[in-house]
């Protein structure tokens, strides 16, 4: 109980800079002598740890001091390589000093067992300098200009203010504020074909969750499919949203946004698919079946 509770105070202290004495009592519900003898066994530790006497006086930790060895264990050590190591999303990191100097810090060798690479197959070099460029406006509030290829085939130019990057569903997106639209936006990273960082700053802002793609702005759809399409429902749905049926086909219940994504989305599964709702969505499709065999038949 006491090294957990040591180990608490150590993050409060690294969290808030300094506390006092009964204010650590009455967190970690000792008495105010307790706490004096926990500093006493952190400094015994190795903490950098010290009390200052007087009306502007608490309870430090040296400046610049940071975990290391002394507070996590092997496992927590291992833990922190190997998330470092396995995303490999704009360069192997596994070279980086990042990674060399911990492992030396931790004494630890780290496991190369996982790989995570986001970028698509191909020519990645493009992708991964697109990522870095955002990466660093994001971080210095920088304006990009960027040229968006938006849902109804429409390419367009915009500059816009970068808030946060984001991976979801297999693929990244970039949540930003749009100068033109005076509006938040959320830009799919393949899009953006082209892209400036401007010399012209902004003061950084969170993304509101109600930005988010709202329920006016999605359809409801049920599909149908049989069970040897297993395989791609799974990649595609979660499996909270499929209802396994007696016959081993599946019906999936899901939201999805209304644009011209969607249309293509459906012709992806070929004659694999039954629409049950909403009706509309049938006529779409079949029509767009319709032009695609008249264009490419024989």
């Amino acid at each position: 109980m006491q090294e957990s509770r040591l180990f608490k105070m150590v993050y409060y202290l690294l969290d808030k800079g300094k506390a006092t004495a009964p204010e650590l009592a009455e967190k970690f519900e000792v008495s105010t002598r307790t706490i004096y003898r926990d500093i006493d066994a952190l400094s015994g530790a190795g903490i950098p740890i010290y009390a200052e006497a007087g009306r502007n006086g608490g309870i430090y930790l040296m400046n610049g001091f940071v975990l290391d060895k002394v507070v996590l264990s092997e496992e927590e050590k291992q833990e922190i390589l190997t998330a470092l190591q396995s995303i490999n999303t704009t360069q192997n990191i596994s070279n980086s000093q990042t990674l060399q100097k911990l492992s030396a810090i931790f004494n630890l060798n780290s496991e190369d067992w996982l790989e995570v690479d986001f970028s698509r197959w191909g020519d990645k070099e493009y992708d991964n300098e697109k990522f870095e460029l955002l990466k660093s406006a994001v971080i210095h509030c920088r304006n990009i200009k960027i040229h968006y290829a938006g849902s109804y085939g429409t390419t367009s130019e915009r500059i816009i203010q970068p808030l946060k990057l984001v991976y979801k569903s297999k693929a990244w997106y970039l949540k930003a504020f749009c100068t033109e639209k005076q509006d938040f936006r959320i830009f799919k990273l393949n899009r953006i074909l082209e892209l400036e960082v401007l010399n012209e700053s902004f003061q950084h802002r969170d993304f509101p969750e109600q930005a988010n793609i709202s329920d006016a702005e999605c359809n409801k759809i049920v599909l149908r499919f049989p069970e040897e399409m297993a395989y791609r429902v799974y990649d595609e749905f979660d499996k909270t949203q499929v209802q396994q049926q007696g016959d081993g086909s599946m019906v999936v219940s899901v939201s999805l946004p209304k644009d011209a994504w969607l249309t293509g989305f459906l012709l992806s599964f070929g004659t694999q698919v039954d629409i049950i709702s909403p009706a509309y969505l049938k006529e779409v499709i079949a029509e767009q079946a319709k032009l695609i065999y008249e264009k490419n038949k024989p």
